[in-house]
């Protein structure tokens, strides 16, 4: 893993425990996950998605609570961060792909800014469409005083904080319809396409389950 990526990941402490445990499950089935499970690590409680009320790279408006009755994949980025950030969309676009048409409007995707600074309207954009993402991800931000909050709610580390566009957070967090943190993937550990669909899945037939 990249050094810096692991300076990310340290950061949050969190991200490092939850990582741990996923590995060590695997890791006592060499089958691999059975098939009905998370792929990601699973949090140790049950926590739901901090409240935010954002902006899209085209303006828009996007309220936490807009998203519920959704299977959410949340994530972090930096536009000027050019060794993860780009690795994490692309990923998530993948896997946003390998699901089937019907289960699309289930799923939303959203990044959340970690410099808002230089993450302008123009620069996401840019990125997403540089990156394959442009109208599968939703990439937000907002004033800095707002995200600091978001930020600090969500437990992880911005490039802002930390002063390196490289050195953030970046976990990739599914949340199950209800709301309910349920998955992390994290890139050069277990972030593929696959794994993420696979995940979204479970995420979505759990929800329904539960209605």
């Amino acid at each position: 893993m990249n050094v810096r990526v692991a300076v990310a990941l340290a950061a949050s402490g969190l991200a490092l425990v939850l990582v741990a445990v996923g590995i060590a499950g695997l890791m006592s089935s060499p089958a691999g996950p059975p098939l009905d499970v998370y792929r990601g690590s699973e949090p140790p409680a049950v926590i739901r998605m901090v409240d935010f009320a954002l902006r899209d790279e085209t303006g828009r408006l996007v309220r936490a609570q807009e998203l519920r009755g959704k299977a959410v994949v949340l994530t972090f980025l930096d536009t000027q961060c050019e060794e993860t950030c780009p690795v994490i969309a692309g990923l998530v676009a993948d896997g946003l792909a390998l699901l089937p048409g019907s289960l699309t409007p289930s799923v939303a995707a959203v990044a959340i800014s970690t410099d808002p600074a230089g993450d302008t309207r123009a620069s996401r954009r840019t990125f997403l469409r540089r990156h394959g993402a442009d109208g599968k991800l939703r990439y937000l931000s907002g004033p800095l005083a707002t995200l600091k909050r978001v930020w600090k709610g969500f437990l992880i580390l911005s490039s802002h904080e930390s002063g390196d566009d490289e050195v953030h957070s970046a976990p990739v967090r599914i949340y199950e319809p209800g709301g309910v943190w349920v998955s992390t993937l994290h890139v050069g550990v277990d972030l593929t396409p696959a794994n993420l669909a696979h995940d979204l899945r479970i995420a979505l037939r759990r929800g329904k389950e539960s209605a």
